[in-house]
């Protein structure tokens, strides 16, 4: 149920935290190595983080040899983040990880706005995904669109077994100079001022589409987990905030709980859709997507 977004935690650097989910998003993987975006790529705002990473990964085959072996010991599901350059780059990463020990599902980073897109759409990549591998696809799309609705409906005609929002929002920050702070100028705009954002991402899809749904966004509190259900998520990641509290998952469960509990609630998943106008469940069935 509590997840980390992509990018946001080093699992082998910090086997305890990645411990303290239901499961492990990794960073984006694409086929070749990327050293990334030049210096400075993270920089605080007032509301939030910007950042400009540029997908820095150690390339597909360093990944499997090396990286998902070590994941396996800690003995969580792990949902392997994919990106690319072009739909065969995508679909070329899905097939090398399908039949993998230990890979519960596949995030398709459709929408990182830190380096260039694939030059198809995400319905041709999701469909090249769903040929090449019978793993859970979740299609990760970008909040930059009016109409999020129809992006879920095309996504999930394409093959998608889920939805992950939102990624982060294009945005800039000047230092006292009036430069950027960031090396490229601009980068993803992460952290509490993207929650109000995201509900009404997770809203729009849950409304348009029945797929189960990982909500994130400025993610703080138990709280803000729990709305993100209550708008149709069936799963909730944290971001931002575990750069500045690692240990953060504990505590968001326990607030989650008592959340829950105050709204005589039988458990938090009873919460969803709830702002769609959906009953409370009395009986709440668990996703198998994150059972060890």
């Amino acid at each position: 149920m509590l997840l980390n977004a992509s990018g946001c935690l080093d699992a082998l650097s910090a086997p305890e935290v990645a411990r303290s989910l239901d499961g492990y998003v990794t960073k984006t993987i694409t086929p070749e190595p990327r050293e990334g975006n030049p210096p400075v790529r993270i920089a605080e705002t007032r509301a939030g983080m910007l950042n400009s990473i540029g997908l820095a990964n150690p390339g597909r085959e360093r990944f499997l040899a090396q990286t998902l072996p070590r994941l396996r010991d800690l003995e969580l599901p792990i949902w392997v983040s994919v990106g690319g350059f072009s739909v065969g780059e995508y679909a070329e990463t899905c097939a090398a990880l399908d039949g993998e020990d230990g890979i519960a599902a596949i995030e398709l980073n459709l929408s990182c706005p830190n380096v260039d897109e694939a030059p198809e759409g995400a319905i041709e990549i999701v469909a090249a995904c769903r040929e090449a591998t019978d793993l859970p696809l979740y299609a990760k799309l970008s909040p930059a669109t009016w109409n999020m609705a129809e992006h879920a409906r095309a996504v999930e005609f394409a093959g998608a077994d889920g939805l992950s929002l939102v990624n982060t929002l294009r945005g800039l920050a000047l230092d006292r100079n009036l430069r950027p702070t960031l090396g490229t100028g601009g980068g993803g705009y992460s952290g509490p001022a993207l929650k109000p954002v995201a509900l009404a991402a997770v809203y729009a899809c849950a409304n348009a589409v029945e797929l189960p749904i990982v909500g994130m966004g400025g993610v703080r509190t138990g709280l803000d987990a729990l709305e993100l259900i209550a708008a149709g998520a069936s799963s909730v990641a944290l971001g931002t905030l575990l750069f500045t509290e690692p240990e953060a998952p504990a505590r968001i469960r326990v607030e989650l709980a008592a959340e829950a509990a105050a709204r005589n609630l039988a458990h938090p998943l009873a919460a969803r859709r709830m702002a769609l106008g959906s009953s409370p469940e009395s009986v709440v069935r668990i996703g198998n997507e994150f059972r060890k």
